[in-house]
């Protein structure tokens, strides 16, 4: 139980006709015994639970699992696609395309094609293209001016293109209208802007090498609060949910190290790599990589594998979610000619090279 005492030291030796000041100051004392006897409160207070049981793991055996989906020498299937474009969030606009049917075929060592179509297949709105050292994307749909064929280097950094050239200028005012013309225009001039090279990071995880003499790994234990999104939840549920971090580092010069990448493994029941972030030289956020609902892919179930893959590159401005539509259905390891991650502009599309020197 409880008990709140409050002592109270009077000095009763004041004359006997006592003041009108001290006689209120008693009496407020008085008062606030006799208000605060019952001191004692009760007050709930939610705690977010920290989900378990925890599996325990050394950093070998974080690198096993990394290299478990290192493993996986090419992913052929039908994707569901929403593109986010994050270019007006400093307008607290999130501008979305709706999701839209697709199909990828990535390939060690960094290549892919990939086909963007409006639902049930009917209107191919973009292909893309990385051999590994050079990619091609064409867009097919939107305002003819935003129709185009785009050439460019995988390392090469490039700044985000309207159709005049120009860098997109952000502008929060305007009418709805006038806004929502201007989202269309937006979501071509991202998706000339998107860089197939990304997906194929994101797919097939490159594997962590630590026999390698500039490669070094280090492991942490973090405790993240999240949104609890289980079945059962309640509504704006919060939980804890422990990682192990393991970050990949390279010397850079005395006493000085690099991040490379990060990755973040759920623990909780069973170990799963759940985040993976990339960083340059200057140890800028290059991209996030969200790995959620792993499920047996391919007809024989050999891999278990995310089915739902969230990539944001921040400093493109741009994020996306793809989701396998049938994970059983996709093709597994089976091996693609050169020639499929080449685009060709067969549709005599505008062509910009990215490359080309400016006059």
């Amino acid at each position: 139980m409880n008990r709140c005492f409050t002592f109270l030291m009077l000095d009763f030796s004041f004359a006997k006709k006592p003041s009108r000041a001290r006689f209120l100051s008693v009496t407020l004392l008085l008062t606030l015994l006799v208000v605060g006897g019952g001191c004692t409160t009760k007050s709930k207070v939610s705690v977010p639970p920290l989900l378990s049981p925890l599996v325990e793991a050394d950093t070998s055996r974080l690198i096993e699992e990394i290299n478990r989906l290192a493993a996986v020498r090419s992913i052929r299937g039908k994707i569901d696609i929403q593109f986010l474009d994050t270019s007006f969030a400093e307008c607290g606009v999130a501008e979305k395309y709706r999701t839209a049917d697709g199909e990828v075929t990535v390939q060690r060592p960094g290549q892919v094609y990939l086909v963007i179509q409006a639902p049930l297949g009917v209107v191919k709105i973009a292909e893309m293209t990385s051999d590994g050292e050079r990619f091609r994307v064409a867009v097919f749909q939107g305002d003819e001016k935003y129709r185009r064929f785009v050439r460019g280097t995988n390392n090469a950094v490039y700044k985000k293109l309207e159709s005049n050239g120009n860098t997109p200028q952000v502008d929060c005012g305007g009418d709805s209208d006038k806004q929502k013309a201007a989202s269309m225009q937006r979501g071509i001039s991202s998706l000339s802007s998107l860089r197939p090279q990304h997906f194929t990071d994101a797919l097939l995880i490159r594997p962590a090498a630590p026999n390698e003499s500039n490669v070094l790994y280090a492991q942490t234990e973090t405790f993240e609060e999240e949104a609890d999104t289980r079945p059962a939840a309640r509504k704006n549920a919060r939980l804890v949910r422990s990682y192990y971090v393991l970050e990949e580092f390279t010397p850079a010069g005395t006493g000085r190290a690099r991040v490379l990448r990060r990755f973040w493994f759920d623990r909780v029941s069973e170990l799963r790599l759940a985040r993976l972030q990339t960083y340059d030289e200057r140890g800028q956020l290059m991209t996030d990589v969200v790995y959620r609902e792993p499920k047996n892919f391919g007809a024989e179930g050999r891999y278990k594998l995310p089915s739902l893959v969230e990539l944001t590159r921040p400093q493109d401005r741009y994020s996306l979610r793809i989701s396998y539509q049938t994970p059983e259905a996709v093709k597994l390891d089976q091996g693609y000619d050169g020639d499929v991650f080449v685009l060709q502009n067969k549709s005599q599309l505008p062509e910009v090279d990215l490359d080309a020197k400016k006059p």
